[in-house]
């Protein structure tokens, strides 16, 4: 330990310094302090872990209550109905018996589930072609540069009209203008396309046509706004280029139009036809199902077995046909997105 010296001066009124002793004193220095303990990391890395933890588990919490619904309002509802196809008659019988896929050979041999089969694709099928060549149309006419603002805006407004019923309004509509006393009838004699009034949704001839026809008026505005917005993203350098380079308007349209809207038209075709062979609202509310099953549809059939025939299990087994069906339209349409991101 170092010892340090002090020199203290003498009071004024002392005799002269030279005479006077200088006293000297020497001091120890005062106890060092122990330094201060650094704190430890196992306190403070704690704080930090758990809030890691806590910000990881915030995203897990906005998405519990989507979770949770879709797990009780689909997940559980889907694995009860494939359950309810494997046994007899569930709901019905208190202790039904376990039958394999007995309810699955009965649906698909069944002539009334054939006839859906045949009348859902049709209606589908030429559906979505129809959507898809009226909603192309439209858009094209909605974005040509011939039309004026006020024109465009009148056109568009009357365009887009059906997509703005409901399946209900629609419905009841097209039963009054198709009633053999309604306005189709009196307009096709007079102008002499037929001779006496028909009933186009009571005849088993006629039906499926007319609810095909019904379908296509009410969809194709989603088609048509779908495509205008895709034409509208279409850079004008291309059509310039390519009328310098000599296309005409039919090579403008199938090198540069359906080249830029091809993933839209791919995707659009895809969900139209998961949405149409499904439709249940439009098809129930004006023909159901008839006359003679002439317009009976997937779901139109799954509805009668269960609600009016009381067969649950082959109402079941007929869901799950269908869910089948459109998980694979699911996987062509989510593999089509995944294509146009790339």
């Amino acid at each position: 330990m170092e010892r340090t010296s002090a020199t203290v001066p003498a009071h004024p009124d002392a005799p002269d310094p030279e005479q006077r002793p200088v006293v000297t004193i020497t001091g120890v220095d005062p106890p060092a302090l122990p330094a201060p303990a650094e704190p430890s990391a196992a306190p403070s890395a704690r704080p930090a872990k758990r809030a890691s933890v806590t910000r990881s588990l915030v995203p897990y919490a906005y998405l519990s209550p989507t979770v949770i619904l879709m797990f009780v309002l689909m997940l559980i509802p889907i694995v009860m109905v494939i359950g309810y196809s494997m046994m007899d008659n569930v709901i019905m019988e208190k202790h039904p018996r376990f039958a394999g896929l007995d309810n699955y050979s009965k649906v698909l041999s069944d002539t009334g589930f054939q006839a859906a089969i045949r009348n859902t694709l049709f209606f589908t099928v030429v559906s979505v072609i129809a959507h898809m060549l009226l909603g192309l149309g439209f858009a094209m006419l909605l974005n040509s540069p011939l039309l004026g603002r006020f024109s465009r805006a009148i056109f568009r407004t009357i365009y887009i009209l059906p997509w703005l019923f409901t399946v209900a309004i629609i419905a009841v509509l097209w039963r009054l203008i198709l009633n053999p006393n309604g306005a189709a009838n009196y307009v096709l004699q007079n102008v002499g396309i037929i001779d006496s009034p028909k009933e186009w949704l009571g005849s088993r001839h006629t039906a499926l046509n007319a609810v095909t026809f019904i379908n296509i008026w009410s969809g194709y505005p989603f088609f048509m706004m779908s495509l205008l917005a895709g034409l509208q993203g279409i850079p004008r350098d291309l059509y310039e280029a390519a009328t310098v380079d000599g296309a005409n308007a039919f090579q403008r349209f199938w090198n540069i139009t359906l080249t830029q809207l091809r993933p839209i038209i791919v995707a659009m075709a895809l969900l139209d036809f998961i949405w149409t062979n499904q439709q249940f609202a439009l098809i129930w509310m004006t023909t159901g199902g008839g006359p003679i099953n002439s317009t009976e549809m997937f779901s139109t059939y799954t509805y009668k077995l269960a609600f009016s025939s009381y067969q649950f299990s082959q109402a079941s087994a007929s869901a799950v046909i269908i869910l089948l069906v459109s998980m694979v339209l699911a996987y062509f349409y989510s593999r089509a997105q995944s294509r146009s991101t790339r």
